[in-house]
């Protein structure tokens, strides 16, 4: 699939690249770049919005993104999180049922693998984690939660994350976490930020 650009206003630029994974990409591909004049590179789920100090600058961004592979991500391992988790969540059960696994079986799945941080969104600290196990890639729930506890461990579709605040909700809950995932009087306020890798670890 070719990069779509389209305009963002005076000074942006927004990338349509298809998929979470060619997002991410290209995202680290224009970080490597440092093109003078980007103040911003914002990835998401199919897109990377690019913001610039002035018009040229986004005319130049423009003109290099097509040019890069999408296909191959050059991008450094980010830092390990771990995060501690309590397998006691409430969708735990149907969760297994749907996949057609035991508990334990869809906690040594979710467990077991290593998330790469892919965009952040929803809420401020809500980091979308791609690399969830195929068997446990369930459809968001049909009836949401009008408030999910904050720290939640929780999955849907193609990605896992944890709730950083009290909040509405979709996703399907596998446990929880004490661990704060935002907190804007740190000097980096979300726990984990795009490019982090990501293991969710038993506590008990």
């Amino acid at each position: 699939m070719t990069v779509r650009t389209l305009p963002y206003g005076p000074n942006a630029v927004m990338f349509e690249v298809g998929s979470t994974a060619r997002a991410a990409a290209l995202a680290g591909h224009l970080r490597r770049a440092a093109v003078p004049g980007v103040i911003e590179i914002v990835p998401a789920a199919r897109t990377v919005l690019v913001e610039c100090i002035e018009t040229a600058v986004a005319s130049a961004v423009a003109a290099i993104a097509p040019t890069f592979d999408l296909d191959h991500d050059e991008s450094a391992p980010g830092a390990l999180v771990e995060v501690p988790t309590i397998y006691d969540g409430s969708d735990l059960g149907d969760v297994a049922a749907t996949a057609g696994l035991s508990v334990a079986e869809v906690i040594s799945l979710h467990s077991g693998t290593e998330y790469h941080a892919a965009f952040c969104g929803f809420a401020p600290g809500f980091a979308y984690l791609t690399g969830l196990l195929a068997p446990l890639q369930l459809p968001r729930r049909a009836d949401p939660r009008p408030k999910v506890p904050a720290g939640s461990v929780a999955i849907a579709a193609e990605f896992t994350s944890v709730y950083p605040t009290a909040s509405p909700g979709g996703w399907h809950l596998l446990g929880h976490t004490d661990e704060t995932m935002w907190d804007a009087s740190r000097g980096r306020p979300s726990l984990i930020v795009p490019g982090d890798r990501v293991r969710f670890v038993p506590a008990r």
